[in-house]
């Protein structure tokens, strides 16, 4: 069994142990690709799990977000630096910045705004629902009390502090400067130009999988209020379309937006990993990895790709994260497996 093989074998064996029924694992090497599917989409007599088989990527969608952000700047509709306040509708809480400021886009889009990982309010609005979505009762309404409430302590831009809330809000901006909401914004500047039909924020996408947790199913993931933090679900032959698209460059009118996103902006504390424009990367045996992990409560993912090699892996299964699951490590070690290959 080759490297690669192995790893995939791997991925797998992690998914099942999380109680997941469907897995994907896409390996791009150069010019050839497989996307190998295992399982069925659900329990019972569920459909088989296809290279169309739509799964929520969670965190992951934040990689969309930041390109949109990096897509809307190289055309000129906004720069990195510019203060969220200035996107947001005007009567609109700003956010409260004790010293230093503003919030700009760039740190939102790197995790260092001050921000905290959650905005205020949001775990005592979730507790009736914690245990399936404890985003899904949080909307426009929630996210203006929230910006009322907060208080950023540091200076921006000064730490890194991982943030949903941050992402989301950044996510809600650029809906604000385009005057279209998020997901529809998304269709049209990314997911159109790159040719990913299977990709969309709409929960009931059609050929969904069925997300578990503890082997429990689950509805489909709902975020109302921070779209751009997790609400992108996509195939495995999408996904991998997508990160082929930031080895290749193409299509031409996106690419100067996917260089932007994979320019290291800062140093992660405490490793030696970067932070892009929300992606990682790693430099290991004289390559360079990059590469972000997501989960909802009934799903997992993983996407990275190595431009040396011209490698991407996604990774897809439908279970949430457990506690010391292997799934997303698993992920990368199929990266890391296919770069040696190359």
């Amino acid at each position: 069994m080759s490297g690669v093989e192995a790893a995939v074998a791997a991925a797998v064996r992690a998914a099942a142990a999380s109680s997941a029924t469907a897995v994907v694992v896409a390996v791009a090497v150069g010019d050839r690709e497989q996307v190998r599917c295992f399982g069925r989409t659900g329990r019972g007599r569920a459909t088989a799990c296809t290279p169309d088989t739509v799964f929520e990527l969670g965190s992951v969608s934040k990689t969309f977000t930041a390109l949109l952000l990096s897509a809307m700047a190289a055309g000129g509709e906004l720069a990195l630096p510019e203060p969220v306040e200035r996107l947001l509708p005007a009567d609109w809480p700003a956010v409260a910045v004790r010293s230093g400021g503003p919030v700009r886009l760039l740190h939102l889009a790197t995790h260092t705004s001050g921000l905290p990982r959650l905005p205020p309010g949001l775990l005592a609005s979730a507790l009736p629902t914690w245990g399936g979505n404890p985003y899904a009762a949080f909307g426009e309404e929630e996210l203006r009390a929230a910006l009322a409430r907060t208080t950023v302590r540091a200076t921006p831009g000064s730490r890194y502090r991982y943030s949903n809330y941050g992402v989301g809000l950044l996510g809600r901006a650029l809906a604000e400067r385009a005057g279209l909401p998020y997901g529809e914004l998304l269709a049209r500047r990314v997911l159109a130009p790159l040719g990913l039909g299977a990709t969309t924020c709409a929960p009931n996408a059609a050929g969904r999988a069925v997300g578990h947790r503890h082997g429990r199913a689950l509805p489909p993931w709902r975020i109302p209020g921070l779209p751009g933090a997790g609400a992108v679900r996509a195939s495995g032959a999408d996904l991998l379309r997508y990160l082929r698209a930031h080895l290749d460059g193409h299509p031409a009118g996106l690419a100067a937006a996917l260089r932007e996103v994979r320019r290291p902006r800062l140093r992660l504390p405490g490793s030696g990993d970067e932070l892009c424009l929300v992606w990682n990367r790693r430099r290991s045996g004289g390559r360079e990895l990059y590469f972000h992990s997501g989960g909802t409560r009934g799903f997992t993912a993983f996407a990275g790709f190595s431009p040396q090699e011209s490698v991407a892996v996604a990774a897809l299964a439908n279970a949430g994260p457990v506690l010391n699951g292997r799934f997303v490590q698993a992920g990368y070690e199929v990266l890391r497996a296919a770069g040696r290959r190359a």
